[in-house]
């Protein structure tokens, strides 16, 4: 998920009141209805890798459209793997343009419920919150488009091309991933013009109201290497300086260091010049300073520290995620391992990024070993026509005019896996968002409730308008 790697800059905000006060409901009492009932079960239906599944769920959905009066040709769940299949809608058009591919994905990360205040597979509204494990990422999104869905085909709505819903598997861990399935075995189900992905993105609350629409067009690379330290082992009463554990833990403290070099893509050029228009001073000047080409060195470096979200959309970052040694408690380990997690930039080579963790280790006895291939990320072109309906979507539905601005996000989402079959992305839904209060894989996990139903007129009058 992508949308929790966004936030520039902490703000103070007034929020609940602000938002909810900015205009009246336009969404009808029984899309509202539905739309809450629609939350209600998609948060209620665990679909997590371990003891969840996407299929109950993706069957459950299918029911409803079904019943609604799309032919059963039109309603697919398809997979191989049982329990995380994926249901693929088509909303049928006039045929006068390309379809339109809209991606949600249906998996959830882990929520342990002695971790949370709420019941984590149960929404909950308090204080005019939504909470919930998915509220965010991306339950709250996938439930406004099947709501949306359904009201279109309910009112005999024809749009010029087809709309293609996918609700998918897997995007959390990649097991079983419904997008790279479908690009494999039923790429037909799916072939588009381009691809709404709302798995991030969005209006950006600023001031207590949406002030900044961000659509992603392009995200870096998501790669892992295994370091590897190897040795005889031993009894634990005869220790040795070479421990495999010792080894293992100086390299990382070297690779603690190691900074990557900083620069910009037009991605991130075009967001800081968009960005600069929120904000004063030195901190406007840096961003207009980053948004030329080419960018402002020292400018870079003075955003780079001012913030772990702007040192991670300026340069490739590598970080330790996981650590494992050791067979027993009163043995030498034979064995230690760390997993570094990377995120690259789109022009950086992956090869060079191995190659500088290998440097920054200075020990060739730490084995460096990708965890998989590393996926090419080519960033999407930005669409003046789609861009342009989405800041007139925005203005009609929140009252003021915004900026539509490009980003790269420094997550990962299932769009990697399109743009890199060709299908261009734009990663955005219309569920307005607190910058400074992003839960998403975190405990209490939560939306603004005004936000979801706002979310929904967005997604109506963008369909009805695209």
């Amino acid at each position: 998920m992508n949308r929790i790697l966004r936030r520039a800059f902490p703000l103070a905000l007034g929020l609940v009141l602000p938002l909810a006060a900015q205009a009246a409901d336009p969404v009808p009492a029984g899309e509202r209805a539905l739309a809450h009932d629609l939350l209600v079960q998609m948060i209620g239906t665990d679909t997590t890798s371990e003891h969840g599944s996407t299929t109950v769920l993706a069957e459950a959905l299918a029911q409803r459209f079904l019943k609604a009066g799309f032919p059963a040709a039109d309603v697919q769940v398809v997979g191989d793997d049982p329990k995380r299949r994926n249901l693929v809608v088509r909303l049928r058009g006039q045929g006068e343009r390309e379809p339109v591919l809209l991606l949600a994905h249906l998996d959830v990360v882990e929520a342990l419920p002695q971790d949370w205040h709420f019941p984590p597979f149960k929404l909950t509204e308090k204080d005019g919150y939504y909470y919930g494990r998915g509220t965010m990422d991306i339950k709250g999104a996938g439930a406004g488009l099947v709501a949306t869905l359904l009201r279109l085909h309910q009112e005999g709505f024809k749009p010029k091309g087809d709309y293609i819903l996918a609700l998918t598997a897997g995007e959390e861990d990649g097991k079983s991933n419904g997008i790279q399935w479908l690009l494999a075995h039923r790429p037909e189900l799916i072939r588009s013009q381009y691809s709404i992905n709302v798995d991030g993105g969005g209006p950006e609350i600023r001031n207590g109201r949406p002030e900044v629409v961000a659509v992603e067009t392009a995200e870096k690379v998501y790669a892992s290497y295994t370091l590897t330290v190897r040795n005889p082992g031993g009894h634990s009463s005869l220790p040795t300086p070479d421990n495999a554990i010792y080894r293992l833990a100086a390299g990382l403290m070297r690779l603690s260091k190691l900074d990557f070099p900083l620069h910009t893509n037009s991605a991130t050029r075009g967001y800081y010049a968009q960005l600069a228009t929120l904000y004063t001073g030195s901190t406007a000047a840096d961003m207009r300073a980053v948004a030329r080409d080419p960018s402002d060195p020292a400018a870079m470096q003075r955003l780079a520290a001012s913030s772990p979200y702007n040192n991670a959309h300026l340069r490739t970052t590598c970080v330790p995620t996981l650590l494992a040694g050791g067979d027993a408690e009163n043995a030498l380990p034979q064995m230690a391992r760390a997993t570094v997690n990377c995120r690259i930039l789109p022009d950086e080579p992956p090869a060079r990024v191995e190659a500088a963790i290998r440097k920054a280790l200075e020990d060739p006895q730490i084995e460096v070993a990708p965890v998989a291939p590393a996926p090419a990320s080519p960033p999407s072109p930005i669409d003046p026509a789609l861009f342009a309906q989405v800041a007139r979507t925005a203005k009609a539905v929140w009252g003021h005019a915004m900026p539509v601005s490009p980003y790269m996000s420094a997550g990962a989402s299932d769009s990697v896996f399109l743009r890199a079959a060709g299908m261009p992305s734009y990663v955005f839904n219309g569920i307005p968002y607190d910058v400074d209060d992003d839960r998403s894989h975190g405990q209490d996990e939560r939306i603004l409730v005004t936000s979801y139903y706002q979310s929904l007129d967005f997604d109506y009058r963008l369909l009805k308008n695209l």
